[in-house]
């Protein structure tokens, strides 16, 4: 009877952190963007758009599993801030926050339009179109300072002149920098 009762109890706290995290999900895809993870062979091209130096401030708005702020903490001594929504990708960033420890890395569990981004240096995303150009650019024009810099992965800002088009090839994404 015990055990039964036990067993009752896990599969309902399992089918609930089964919801959550579903809820989640679809929760983060439709405020700014599905998870897309940027391609492991464009982070030295967007990195090199961005430009980091020493003791800047990096931020990825929607970071999924984190890769990006990770890979700018190791590299560059920056300080890298992720701003995730989704429960299980930021439980993920965390984890490689746990053995990324040498790296100035910081994630949030946070809506990205909730975050005042006027200490960044770089800004970095990748959203859909149309969340970017009625919410996003309003945001980055508001809070972010002469100099700044804004990535956006695959899809440019309409009304906004691209400082950089990066796409080295046909088969290539698109990589677009702005600079406020």
């Amino acid at each position: 009877m015990i055990i039964s009762i036990i067993s009752y109890g896990l599969s309902v706290i399992i089918l609930l952190a089964i919801i959550i995290c579903g809820a989640s999900l679809i929760f983060s895809a439709l405020s700014f963007a599905p998870w897309v993870p940027s391609r492991s062979r464009d982070l030295a091209r967007i990195f090199i758009l961005a430009g980091l130096k020493e003791g800047q401030v990096f931020y990825d708005l929607g970071c999924g599993d984190g890769k990006l702020v990770v890979f700018a903490g190791n590299n560059y001594k920056v300080k890298a801030i992720g701003l995730e929504i989704s429960l299980p990708f930021y439980l993920i960033c965390l984890l490689r926050k746990a053995f990324n420890r040498r790296a100035d890395i910081n994630f949030k569990f946070k809506n990205l339009f909730k975050e005042n981004l006027s200490s960044a240096d770089v800004v970095y995303f990748f959203g859909m179109p149309e969340t970017i150009n009625k919410k996003l650019c309003a945001k980055l024009r508001q809070e972010l300072k002469p100099g700044a810099k804004i990535i956006s992965y695959s899809f440019s800002l309409i009304g906004w002149t691209p400082k950089v088009i990066d796409k080295p090839t046909k088969n290539d994404l698109s990589i677009y920098l702005y600079e406020i």
